[in-house]
């Protein structure tokens, strides 16, 4: 046997080989085992590949998206138009049998038309998916012998936590809970046989209505992202190495502003499988409530946030100012948002330009606790991270005496 029929083979083998076959398994490099039987055994995993490059190979590991691409997967608002499905006719039949002339009306009713349903999935993180027409299923119309339409199935729609249904402007569902669902139009009824309307006065009656139309709505779908926390900074303040270097999110990091264009989620995980969600929010730049940089699209992902994590660049002259023109961004954008528990974050502190800064920023804060940080050495981590968990359980008996459950992750 040659070597040629034996790299066909996908099994481990034992096989007699010559002195001429021992010197052509040596030169391509099988491995050969001494035997009882014979001379020599080869034993080798033969592959259809050369066994040069006949390698161990791990699995393929996906690639990472760049942030332009992931923009591209990312979409937070949706324009879309649902129709219920339309209920099945009715249908007008007499009853037929041998020696049985009046047999009567056995027309069936039809079955009604499937709704259009918004169902909330916990794996699903944009409104990517949703197209902008939905129409529900059609019912079946009835038959003869009294047999009625079946009732069409429901039509689902998968959206995200954190999704705001509008119409008109006019919030008429919020979906914030996994499972949770909303009848985005209702199917139309089926309509009537013959047989329903049969009665003392009209022994025959020959009347059958069709199915009624489904409802037709036009919604504004609006993601906002559930995050216990937000960092708030302006561009490259160090948001999104913050967020690498305390959860295992992996936004985007370059030296040049905006690098980050979609909000990223990152899952702090505590040794009492206690976690907390940090929110990395694109940057904020003044004037953002009138619609200024990225305006006021990412400002909306801001209102679910529970307490607010203000990151300001300590290596830039004044960072105090920072803060100020933040809150009123917030401020401006609705009242009371800059107003909920907070933490005040400096990052950059390894450059040596920031700890002036620091000192000067510690005079301006009166008000607050301001944590210096730097995600390059992991600087002040650990106590970041033990007042995120602070600001957690807070948020957690705010909770239990307004009697409303607290968002898990």
């Amino acid at each position: 046997m040659s070597i040629r029929l034996i790299l066909s083979l996908r099994k481990w083998i034992p096989l007699q080989t010559s002195a001429e076959g021992v010197r052509s398994c040596r030169r391509v490099g099988c491995r050969l085992l001494a035997d009882a039987d014979c001379s020599h055994t080869l034993s080798r995993n033969f592959t259809v590949s050369c066994l040069k490059y006949a390698k161990a190979r791990g699995v393929r590991k996906k690639k990472q998206l760049s942030e332009k691409k992931l923009t591209q997967h990312f979409v937070d608002q949706q324009r879309v138009t649902v129709t219920g499905g339309k209920g099945g006719d009715g249908t007008c039949a007499f009853h037929s049998e041998p020696r049985k002339e009046f047999g009567g009306p056995d027309g069936g009713n039809g079955g009604d038309g499937g709704h259009v349903i918004l169902k909330v999935a916990q794996q699903v993180k944009s409104l990517l998916g949703i197209k902008s027409y939905y129409r529900g299923i059609d019912g079946e119309a009835g038959a003869s012998k009294n047999c009625y339409g079946k009732n069409a199935a429901h039509t689902y729609l998968l959206v995200p936590i954190g999704t705001v249904v509008k119409e008109d402007e006019k919030v008429v569902a919020d979906l914030s809970r996994h499972g949770e669902e909303y009848v985005a139009s209702y199917g139309g009824l089926g309509g009537k046989g013959n047989r329903f309307f049969l009665s003392n006065e009209n022994r025959a009656p020959t009347l059958a209505t069709p199915g009624e139309e489904g409802e037709q709505r036009v919604l504004q779908l609006e993601l906002r992202t559930m995050a216990h926390g937000g960092m708030v900074g302006f561009p490259n303040a160090g948001k999104s190495s913050l967020l690498r270097a305390i959860s295992n999110a992996q936004p985007a990091v370059a030296d040049y502003p905006f690098t980050t264009l979609t909000p990223h989620v990152g899952v702090i995980q505590y040794q009492d499988f206690e976690q907390i969600a940090v929110a990395d929010i694109p940057g904020i730049i003044s004037g953002a409530h009138e619609n200024k940089g990225l305006g006021i699209s990412f400002l909306k992902h801001i209102e679910r946030c529970r307490f607010l994590l203000f990151v300001l660049d300590l290596s830039s002259a004044e960072p105090w100012q920072q803060l100020e023109s933040l809150k009123y961004e917030l401020e401006q954008y609705e009242k009371g948002l800059s107003e909920r528990p907070f933490c005040v974050i400096g990052s950059k502190i390894d450059i040596p330009e920031s700890k002036a800064n620091f000192v000067l920023l510690q005079e301006k804060i009166k008000h607050g606790r301001l944590i210096p940080v730097s995600a390059l050495t992991g600087e002040n981590i650990e106590e970041l991270l033990m007042h995120l968990r602070e600001l957690y359980d807070g948020y957690l008996e705010n909770t239990k005496i307004d009697g409303s459950t607290p968002v898990k992750w």
